[in-house]
């Protein structure tokens, strides 16, 4: 897996070694940052299940300023650190915790979210938890977008804030891609 364009471009990422996590393909996170823009003009990114911090990471190589990636797989976790560390990006906090926890923390914390990732284990309504959590307690900043990874059979929630832009299909997963509306 390696990064695709800007900053940390043709850069090799460590992935994780089990069946734990599935890394997202360099051609489907390709297509997916031609879907959602090329390239950033700042923005804090949420990564929240991680896996090896390949989506957070490329965000931040186009262009975001903050990257909060998250991932409750000790292994996971100290290969996003790995990563990070050797990408040397600053501007980075990964957390190893649960989906739930996390989202709970950056609610006291009163954090806003310009581009979230999901991709979280497929067919356990993860996704459905957190878009519905996202919008509830105000994580997301007007015109965020947040894409979602998850089996093409799943049915996410409809939330009048959250508008679907676009859904790709790539064998047996969908890519949904939101923009947030605000209040």
């Amino acid at each position: 897996m390696r990064v695709i364009a800007g900053t940390y471009k043709s850069r090799t990422l460590k992935t994780v070694k089990s069946n734990s996590t599935r890394p997202t393909t360099d051609r489907n996170k390709e297509n997916l940052f031609n879907i959602i823009g090329p390239y950033f003009d700042g923005g804090c990114v949420l990564d929240l299940f991680g896996g090896s911090g390949g989506l957070g990471i490329e965000a931040m190589s186009r262009g975001c300023t903050k990257l909060i990636s998250v991932d409750s797989n000790l292994e996971a976790f100290k290969v996003i650190k790995e990563n990070v560390a050797t990408l040397k990006i600053e501007n980075a906090n990964v957390y190893k915790m649960d989906y739930k926890k996390a989202l709970e923390k950056f609610k006291n914390e009163n954090q806003q979210f310009q581009y979230v990732f999901l991709d979280p284990p497929y067919g356990k309504e993860m996704a459905n938890y957190t878009l519905s959590y996202l919008v509830e307690h105000n994580l997301l900043e007007n015109d965020a977008i947040i894409v979602v990874e998850e089996i093409k059979e799943a049915i996410l929630p409809q939330i009048n804030q959250l508008e679907c832009i676009k859904e790709v299909n790539y064998g047996i997963t969908a890519l949904h891609i939101y923009r947030y509306k605000g209040e």
